[in-house]
């Protein structure tokens, strides 16, 4: 396959050319793309140079087979048509086209087929925090219909991408010495606190970022399922935590769920709570797989369920999940090559 990322430069960027060298993913050619800033610098990939070029309009994509995009909605927006006009397989981790009717939003454990069917060639990758949720949703979808979840957040630093991890990193350093504070990636001082709210609020009191686990996980599970988020910025600088209570249509008890978890794809089990053993994130950073634990039933509701569970936003929360949606789509022979 001959493979490019744009937007190389960045975190998630770098988080694909990682994955893509650990899973050997099939590259005949990588080409690297980025801004006017980022054009001329060098990236190592399997121990070999690669320089940016600048991401321009025109005809680079006319030999590449597969688009890892990851610089923001609207270079996506701007630049679809130019990645997929010559049968480019576009799969974009911005938020640009996850709710367009005829572009899927996939996450391979649970909608895999769904990437089958793109009339535009696009992709869409589903924001970290769904993504993390609905692998473990499906678990429980299994077994029994779920009808709604409540969900609240604990989203790291990371979320807001390279130089928001930096910040906070300084930040912790500056509170210690004294320092004058430097706040410029969120709108408050992210360490020794915590700020709920992550993305604009909308009308109705949510945060976009909480509306887009609500969309998002009814389109990727074709489902009716209810979802109410609280969505909550944390002094952690990587890998989300949710905290993630279901309500299902017939009772589903504590050692069903466990057996579901433990043989789920993509889900690791690790529910030990008499030897303190749970999900952490501290733990969990460049895993490859969701973590849950804390796994009981909801003592006010007959057909609750709670718990807990832990993944690394830039690697299944961003570039691993895309890496899974190309490989499925070449083991399914549904690339052009």
């Amino acid at each position: 396959m001959n493979v490019a990322i744009v937007g190389a430069s960045g975190a998630v960027g770098q988080e694909f050319m990682k994955v893509l060298a650990e899973r050997q993913f099939p590259i005949d050619e990588l080409v690297l793309f980025g801004s006017s800033r980022s054009a001329g610098s060098k990236c190592t990939f399997n121990g070999k140079q690669h320089i940016i070029k600048e991401l321009k309009h025109g005809d680079d994509f006319k030999n590449i087979d597969i688009a890892f995009t990851s610089a923001g909605a609207g270079i996506s927006k701007e630049f679809e048509k130019d990645i997929t006009k010559f049968g480019t397989v576009m799969i974009d981790n911005s938020s640009a086209f996850r709710m367009d009717t005829d572009v899927p939003l996939v996450v391979p454990e649970v909608n895999a087929a769904d990437a089958k069917i793109r009339a535009r060639g696009v992709i869409a990758n589903p924001n970290c925090t769904t993504i993390q949720m609905v692998v473990a949703l499906k678990a429980i979808e299994n077994i029994s219909h779920i009808k709604k979840v409540h969900v609240s957040t604990y989203q790291a630093a990371s979320g807001a991408g390279a130089a928001a991890m930096a910040e906070l990193e300084l930040q912790y350093k500056q509170v210690l010495t004294g320092e004058a504070v430097t706040v410029n990636k969120f709108a408050y001082q992210l360490a020794y606190n915590l700020i709920p709210q992550i993305d604009v609020f909308t009308e109705n009191g949510y945060t976009k970022e909480e509306m887009k686990m609500y969309n998002e996980t009814r389109k990727i599970m074709h489902s009716d399922i209810e979802v109410s988020a609280t969505c909550v910025r944390v002094p952690s600088l990587r890998a989300h935590s949710e905290s993630i209570w279901v309500e299902t249509v017939t009772p589903v008890s504590v050692e069903q769920a466990r057996k579901a978890f433990s043989t789920a794809e993509g889900v690791v089990l690790k529910d030990n709570p008499t030897e303190k053993e749970y999900p952490m994130p501290l733990f969990l950073s460049g895993k490859d797989d969701i973590y849950v634990g804390r796994i009981r039933k909801d003592i006010s509701n007959a057909n609750g369920l709670a718990f807990w569970c832990v993944g690394d936003q830039i690697r299944k929360g961003a570039a691993l999940n895309a890496v899974q949606i190309a490989e499925y789509l070449i083991k399914e022979g549904d690339i052009k090559k």
